[in-house]
């Protein structure tokens, strides 16, 4: 390369960056500065009346395991902690198995329609990304409800003698995050079905492989990638759910992100809050290495 190149080249570049600093700077202000003010608050004390007093302190990150006795002032365990976010965990992985159970075969079923009717059914798909996260929720209020349209088909049918008690249970949110999240499950296996060789199956079929044998070693191995994507896609909103677990829990099946806006509101703990976000900031990240873990070896071993 000639010094002329070379110069060009630089130039180029820092013309590239000298374009993006207006994106770059939005980014550090809007994205990176709340993430370090989180950071910075969870290793401060407590304000008396929320707020945070400027002393360094690591009770933010010692109270999400562990809470101090009010009679001797002794650590112990968090209970109370321990089971939101075992509540959480156990919630946002039923979401992903049940979403990937169901959006397995829908998304099968869109990819082999015929390319003028597939078009129509991820339309379908799409629609509930039209409404508000809060109304589709409430939607859900009003079938699930004690008078709610569920419970009045089934009496009506004669099925139930005595309303089915949903509302304000794990039951309820459950149901919630699996209709909500249910099209970001679809959406990755539909694109990597589209993507299969159907011969493939035929391959297998000659071979004398019975339909599971042709599922666990022709089709998924394949689309595995969009089996990940899909799941890191709903596993991720589904642990820091705030809304759904607020209407359907109404207070009582209280969830990780439920507890960080408590800590932040009545609860007036502002590192406690803070230090609850970066832990689960942390959880999300190694979701998404996982993520990039399976994607790259995928397609190292392809």
């Amino acid at each position: 390369m000639s010094e002329a190149e070379a110069r060009r080249e630089r130039e180029q570049v820092r013309r590239s960056w000298l374009l993006s600093l207006p994106a770059l700077a939005i980014l550090a202000v809007a994205a990176i500065g709340p993430l370090f003010i989180m950071v910075a608050y969870s290793f401060l004390t407590p304000g008396k009346y929320g707020n945070v007093e400027w002393l360094f302190s690591l009770e933010g990150w010692r109270g999400i395991l562990w809470s101090k006795d009010i009679f001797s002032d002794e650590y112990v365990l968090a209970d109370a902690h321990l089971t939101i976010f075992w509540r959480s965990v156990k919630l946002s992985i039923l979401t992903t198995l049940t979403t990937l159970a169901v959006g397995f075969p829908t998304a099968w079923f869109i990819a082999t329609r015929p390319p003028k009717s597939r078009a129509l059914w991820l339309f379908l798909i799409t629609i509930p990304f039209w409404t508000n996260l809060l109304i589709r929720t409430y939607a859900i209020n009003e079938v699930i409800r004690i008078e709610g349209l569920l419970n009045t088909v089934l009496l009506k049918l004669g099925l139930l003698s005595a309303p089915l008690r949903l509302i304000y249970t794990d039951i309820a949110v459950f149901i919630g995050m699996t209709y909500v999240y249910l099209p970001l499950m679809v959406l990755p296996l539909f694109a990597a079905i589209d993507r299969f060789d159907m011969r493939l199956l035929e391959a297998g079929y000659d071979l004398y492989a019975s339909r599971m044998q042709v599922l666990r070693r022709v089709i998924l191995p394949i689309v595995k990638p969009g089996i990940v994507a899909g799941s890191i896609l709903v596993f991720v909103p589904s642990l820091g759910a705030y809304v759904t677990p607020r209407v359907l829990g109404g207070g009582k099946q209280m969830m990780i992100g439920n507890f960080i806006e408590l800590q932040f509101g009545q609860g007036r703990n502002w590192p406690l809050g803070a230090a609850l976000s970066m832990a689960l900031l942390l959880v999300v990240m190694v979701a998404l290495l996982f993520y990039v873990r399976a994607a790259t070896g995928e397609k190292q071993d392809g």
